[in-house]
């Protein structure tokens, strides 16, 4: 037994290209692991967490471990970041930096290993047909769910691996991890150095393949007591009935569509920047980038116009372009959909003040757009684009702003600019959704809980709630002679 790839190559499995998107080549391929690859990770898994191997360790030995692996992800990370850049398209800068706060993040979860423990309470009750007082102690235990399913997206795979691996293990479970098909390989690199940090053979499994087939049996699998699962809106309410058949503890971080508030009051040349850089990044396609500027009518077209020209000054490239700022759109079909948006937006007369055309290059990039003349009712204001393009709205007063802003399925994100600091609080406290940042934007920390409300997804991350998310509570009555 092993820390593994489950569903190994043989002569009958179909295999899946993985494509460079900032030259549109093959790297390598990857087995479609499907359900007999599940059923032999899941069957690891919970072999291991039967015998508790990892389970009954102590937990200040657990916590060594995970703090090795944030050592070990340091050591490594130049090597990393090559790998996840190949196959993202992000430059390795950015990426020293995402692995980096990755290790960080592992550290985090590491602490809780010591501090897993629940409540107690002295409770007398009278009752009876003696109407006698009798006494007990009460207290609770964590104890982790089981098997834990790992589902991860394709936009920061191994940040996003390690944001759920770290805290399945911080709690005591064995896992499955899932990776994109479109980015598997710094997940299959992260098996070597799990098993280097020292967590036991088939605690933690791999299983590669596509979400509607292999992601598809690990949701549905029986033996799989909590899922927890990054990507769209769209996959997650499938995942929400696949897991229906053992009733699974979901944990699901779904789409975003963040509203970006800017007020007349707010310091430009910092805003600017700011809500550019929080559409941008990483080429748009992160959850919680700001798509929805809404900017106050005296100050609207200045705040177009610097988001038209901080647009301009962003070079796309490859890793291997230097001075490139971002990268591709990851795949062909995604870049399909990017494009569709902006063209039927063009359709019905929005304006595209800059950017929104394909480089004339190998590679999946778009120029950044900024778009104008929008409605609210449009499909590009109402959807997740996933793709560096933002769409800006003007509005007058306070009441108009957050309406529009919430007028919208989803929860994850949403920005506020403004010197005003009563106005800030009063609208941080009005914006619905599970993280609202105040005169800055894509800020996040390890000991914050991060989920959405509406659409966007159940349950939390990070913090001790992620944590939490990985253990059940079992409350034990002790009776006491009186």
């Amino acid at each position: 037994m092993s820390n593994q790839i489950a569903g190994e190559k043989n002569s009958s499995t179909k295999m899946i290209p993985v494509i460079d998107p900032s030259t549109e080549e093959q790297i390598t391929e990857i087995p479609e692991g499907g359900q007999n690859a599940v059923d032999e990770a899941v069957a690891r898994a919970r072999e291991t967490f039967e015998s508790g191997i990892w389970r009954l360790k102590p937990a200040s030995e657990k916590g060594k471990i995970l703090w090795r692996l944030a050592d070990i992800l340091e050591r490594d990370v130049a090597e990393l970041a090559a790998i996840e850049s190949r196959n993202t398209g992000m430059n390795e800068m950015q990426l020293n930096i995402l692995i980096s706060t990755s290790s960080e993040f592992v550290r985090y979860f590491a602490g809780w290993c010591t501090k897993l423990y629940g409540i107690s309470n002295d409770i007398r009750m009278t009752g009876g047909i003696t109407g006698t007082t009798s006494q007990f102690h009460a207290y609770t235990l964590k104890e982790p769910y089981g098997v834990a399913g790992l589902i991860v997206s394709w936009n920061g795979p191994l940040y996003v691996a390690l944001s759920k691996v770290a805290p399945a293990l911080a709690a005591g479970c064995s896992c499955v991890l899932k990776p994109s098909s479109l980015t598997p390989l710094s997940a299959m690199k992260l098996m070597d150095l799990l098993k280097e940090a020292g967590v036991p053979d088939g605690v933690v499994n791999l299983v590669n393949g596509s979400g509607s087939i292999t992601g598809a049996a690990l949701s549905a699998h029986p033996g799989v007591d909590k899922l927890s699962f990054t990507g769209s809106v769209e996959v997650g309410k499938k995942l929400v009935l696949a897991s229906a058949g053992n009733l699974k503890r979901l944990t699901l971080e779904l789409g975003g569509k963040s509203p970006v508030l800017i007020f007349d009051d707010a310091d430009l040349s910092k805003t600017i920047l700011g809500a550019g850089v929080g559409i941008f990044a990483g080429s748009g396609q992160g959850c919680v980038c700001g798509s929805r500027i809404y900017a106050q009518r005296g100050i609207y077209e200045q705040v177009v116009e610097g988001l038209a020209n901080f647009a301009k000054t962003l070079q796309l490239g490859g890793p291997q372009d230097e001075g490139a700022h971002i990268g591709p759109i990851i795949s062909e079909s995604q870049l399909k959909r990017v494009m569709g948006f902006i063209e039927e937006g063009k359709e019905q007369g929005v304006e595209v003040v800059t950017g929104g055309k394909r480089l004339d290059r190998r590679g999946y990039f778009v120029e950044p757009a900024v778009l104008t003349n929008v409605r609210e009712d449009m499909r590009l204001m109402r959807e997740e684009i996933f793709g560096p393009v933002v769409a800006v709205v003007p509005f007058d007063e306070e009441e108009e702003a957050i309406a529009m802003a919430n007028d919208t399925p989803y929860g994850l994100a949403g920005a506020v600019w403004t010197q005003d600091s009563a106005r800030a609080h009063r609208l941080a406290k009005r914006v619905e959704a599970g993280m609202v940042w105040l005169n800055c934007q894509l800020v996040a920390d390890p000991a914050m809980p991060f989920g959405g409300y509406k659409q966007s997804g159940w349950g939390l991350e990070y913090g001790w709630a992620g944590v939490d998310a990985y253990l059940k509570t079992k409350t034990v009555y002790t009776f006491i002679e009186d």
